[in-house]
């Protein structure tokens, strides 16, 4: 599981690239990825939650999205190697 947090550098050059960064968000969701995504509060960038992926492809597709090429933000990816979680959320363990 990784948390995939992109911070902002640039934010005034966001609203350029927005379309093609939420294509590349809509397409990590479809291909079963991403399950979470959303924004740093206050405005400080966004974080997403993926699942079912090595951290080598996780880099590749942070790779791809317009704001990380476009330098609009910085991205950090964190691997987490869960030991614990409420049962409600399951789910989230299972490949």
């Amino acid at each position: 599981m990784f948390i995939i947090l992109l911070k902002f550098i640039n934010r005034d050059r966001a609203g350029a690239f927005m379309e093609g960064h939420m294509q590349w968000l809509k397409q990590g969701f479809e291909d079963g990825i991403f399950i979470l995504a959303g924004g740093i509060k206050p405005q400080l960038g966004g974080a997403i939650i993926a699942k079912n992926s090595s951290f080598e492809i996780i880099q590749k597709r942070v790779d791809q999205d317009p704001f990380v090429i476009e330098k609009v933000v910085e991205a950090e990816i964190l691997e987490i190697s869960p030991s614990k979680l409420d049962e409600r959320f399951a789910d989230l363990l299972k490949a």
